[in-house]
């Protein structure tokens, strides 16, 4: 993809929280084993690198173990996300997605679905799984409007950076082992018309217990565990967000040296017509200086399509998940307040009120819940961390070893002209 105006869309007509690590960090390391080798790198003056060198970049994800497993489960649902179309009509105009799912589950009437699902279809989903499952951290999806560093929501850039994202939350919701039997995700996948299937949201008991809770209650503090998750939100959010920052000004800075670099070495091209004596190495700056461009821009086009997308996820995860927390505090002080109103009445022999009881379970529903999905959080987290930085590490071994093979590839050109000179003298 060039890194010039954007290209249209073809259209169709119409751990314990003590264990906490911090996401950057590599702990767990290891030698990867039968994984199958890269291609073998081959540079711009057509030399090949050695792919079993320490220093070479094929070899660096080979030697590091990226398990795509969660604990070990077995999948028996498999969805992906792909085909965007574009639609026209009269009154809109809008992007259609292809779900493929196939499953062995007897939930499903057939193994396999096609269907087609737009942006608001999604959102619809996340919304209903938010209402019926409310103990549950629900996967973020990409924003409804324009992304950062995007103008126009219907270029090619930006619709496959948004299937790929809805791809991703489809994909983390059908790996959950509660919100993967919602009936609402099974309606997503299977229905044809998604509208006619809108009347099944409705809200479990819990949901309506969460919903309706004042926000006067306010518990008398979070348990430990639960305040430590909270306070290692709060310090991953700035960390996640400098990040952020500083990736996109490199990324701008990037593109700017790109366009100069451009303009750069067709300079030296043209100033080889008129100069006899220095053509061939004049020539041979102009094509180190396009090849140093060309890498440049493959370096900018992965950091801005594979770097950003996962730390924006991950800023909309520490949102989800806060919320989760507000929630469980809600239902927590919504205990711990008709329990004090027991505590302090006249008649003590009278037995606890259900509702009490009641209450009591769904704190530690959610208690359970949330613990669950903090795991899960942090298995994901530590995966797709630990993928990106190393696929940062290799792209860039790869942009330095192409820079490096280009300009050594003058050096020849240099020293035959010193020769030359030599023995004409």
């Amino acid at each position: 993809m060039s890194a010039g105006a954007p290209r249209s869309l073809a259209s169709s007509g119409q751990k314990s929280i003590q264990d906490m690590c911090h996401p950057l960090s590599a702990e767990e390391s290891a030698l990867s084993p039968g994984r199958a080798a890269d291609k073998d790198l081959i540079l711009p003056n057509g030399t090949p690198v050695d792919t079993s060198s320490p220093a070479s970049s094929s070899s660096l994800l080979n030697r590091l173990q990226l398990d795509d497993d969660l604990d070990g489960e077995t999948r028996d649902l498999f969805v992906t996300v792909d085909d965007p179309k574009k639609h026209v009509s009269t009154m809109e105009t809008y992007i259609t997605y292809r779900v493929c799912t196939k499953t062995s589950r007897t939930e499903f009437d057939l193994p396999e679905y096609l269907v087609r699902r737009r942006y608001q279809d999604f959102d619809w989903l996340r919304n209903k799984l938010e209402e019926s499952q409310p103990t549950h951290l629900i996967p973020p999806l990409p924003e409804k409007f324009v992304m950062k560093g995007v103008v126009d929501r219907f270029s090619e850039e930006f619709v496959e950076t948004r299937r790929k994202a809805l791809d991703k939350f489809l994909k983390r919701v059908a790996d959950h082992p509660v919100l993967s039997f919602n009936e609402h995700f099974n309606a997503f996948l299977s229905a044809k018309d998604l509208n006619k299937r809108q009347g099944l949201a409705l809200l479990t008991k819990m949901g309506e217990s969460v919903k309706f809770v004042t926000g006067g209650y306010k518990p008398r503090a979070r348990p430990a565990e639960f305040a430590a998750m909270g306070d290692y939100l709060d310090l991953f959010t700035p960390k996640l967000g400098t990040i952020d920052r500083i990736a996109q000004r490199i990324i701008k800075e990037q593109s700017e040296f790109l366009m100069e670099l451009r303009e750069y070495g067709p300079v030296y091209s043209s100033w080889s017509s008129f100069e006899e004596d220095l053509h061939d190495p004049l020539e041979g700056v102009s094509g180190c200086v396009s090849n140093c461009s060309s890498a440049l821009e493959e370096l900018t086009e992965d950091m801005s399509e594979d770097f950003l997308p996962v730390l924006r996820e991950y800023v909309l995860y520490i949102e989800s998940m806060k919320n989760v927390l507000k929630k469980r505090d809600q239902v927590q002080a919504e205990y711990e307040t008709k329990l004090e109103a027991v505590v302090f009445r006249e008649d003590k022999k009278t037995p606890v009120p259900t509702d009490v009881e009641k209450c009591q379970d769904r704190v530690e529903c959610f208690n359970a819940d949330l613990k669950a999905d903090w795991d899960r959080w942090e298995n994901n987290k530590r995966q797709d961390f630990r993928h990106l930085l190393t696929g940062m590490a290799d792209k860039n071994i790869q942009y330095y070893e192409k820079c490096l093979a280009a300009w050594e590839s003058l050096i020849p050109l240099l020293q035959d002209k010193q020769e030359a000179e030599g023995e004409t003298s």
